[in-house]
Parts: structure tokens; C-alpha cells; sequence
């Protein structure tokens, strides 16, 4: 079984991930506001992944067919301080001061809806990362090369940020935006073929 696959999101990381199992998904990114209540970075993902999914879903679920809806959001927490997306070249900076030298945790939230059935499915995937110690010169420079100011953290564990990364826990996959295995194992147990 297949069927169309819609991609809730414009992160070009998402779609490289998903293209990277085989699967070619359509991009439709959401046009919701994202409000999300809650203290817990797991649940707030969550619910800003069921926005994403549900906006698009209405837009798209009365095609003919099988298709999934895929929304995700991704957040950096650190001594439960959410980061999200840097607006400045300093906060930037101050973000990657607050995650050098230590441990952090990536969440990510993912919603699939199915249609036609609309069956949903909302899941958090969690990795820790550790970054080694910065000196104010490397956090300058790395700011400096642009690459944090469209990611969650101020950092992209896929670009120059590798070179600071000592090590993970958990899916590395799930730090870039995505949580594949998790995403094909849910849609093979629904009878999808991916490649």
C-alpha cells in the first residue's frame, strides 16, 4: 500500500529526511499561528505538531485516495528553558553560550493524520545531545557562518555544529527534525510500502 504523503512543514531538513527512506513527500506548509500552553517541552511540541497537521489536513483531506498528513515541531530544552528559533545574531549567541559545555535535550512532535479515515496520531520524541566547551571566539564564528538563525537551539547538528557535538542519546535523526524510524515504523504498521 501507498498513497500521498503531505508534509505539514517547510524545513527543507524534514523533507531530506524523508526523501532519504523513499519517501517523496508533497510540501504544503501550515499556515496556523502557533499557540501551545503547557510547561513540558514534549507536550508543547506535540500540540504545535497537531496545529501544523490539522490545518493541513483540512485542506487536503478530501482527496481521493490514501494520503497522510505529517506535521512536526521541533524545540531545544535546557534546564527546562525552551529554545526556540534565534531572532537575533546575539540571542543566537547567547543560546549556543547556554548549551556549551553541557547536556541539552531535543524534542520533537509529530502528528500524522490518515486519511481517509482521519485517524491521528500525536507522539514526542526526545534525544539528549552534548556539546563540548565553546570558547566565546567559536560561538562568534559559528554565529557568524548564518547556519542558526532558522534552527531550533541556534544550531544544526547536520552543519558546522558537528564539530562541537561530544555525543547523543537517542535518535540522531530526531535532532535534524524528524524522528524517521519512528514516522516508517508507524506508517509500515499501517500497511504503507516505502520503497
Amino acid at each position: 500500500m501507498g498513497g500521498s504523503i503531505i508534509l505539514a512543514s517547510a524545513s527543507p531538513r524534514r523533507r531530506e529526511l524523508l526523501r532519504q527512506v523513499g519517501l517523496m513527500p508533497e510540501v504544503i506548509p501550515s499556515g496556523v499561528e502557533e499557540v501551545a500552553a503547557g510547561r513540558e517541552p514534549g507536550e508543547i511540541v506535540k500540540e504545535l505538531s497537531r496545529q501544523k497537521a490539522e490545518d493541513v489536513f483540512l485542506a487536503c483531506g478530501n482527496r481521493e485516495g490514501s494520503l497522510v498528513v505529517i506535521g512536526a515541531d521541533t524545540v531545544v530544552s535546557v534546564d527546562g528553558k525552551i529554545l526556540g528559533k534565534p531572532g537575533s545574531k546575539a540571542e543566537a549567541k547567547q543560546m549556543i553560550g547556554l548549551l556549551q559545555g553541557r547536556e541539552h535535550q531535543v524534542y520533537t512532535g509529530v502528528t500524522m493524520i490518515f486519511g481517509p479515515s482521519g485517524e491521528r496520531l500525536t507522539f514526542a520524541e526526545r534525544t539528549d545531545v552534548h556539546v563540548r566547551m565553546m570558547s566565546r571566539e567559536q560561538i562568534a564564528r559559528y554565529v557568524a557562518t548564518g547556519e542558526p538563525m532558522d534552527k531550533a537551539g541556534a544550531y544544526g547538528i547536520q552543519g558546522y555544529f558537528a564539530a562541537f557535538i561530544e555525543g547523543i542519546r537517542g535518535d540522531y535523526n530526531n535532532v535534524v527534525g524528524l524522528p524517521v524510524e519512528r514516522v516508517c515504523r508507524e506508517l509500515m504498521g499501517r500497511g504503507w510500502k516505502l520503497f
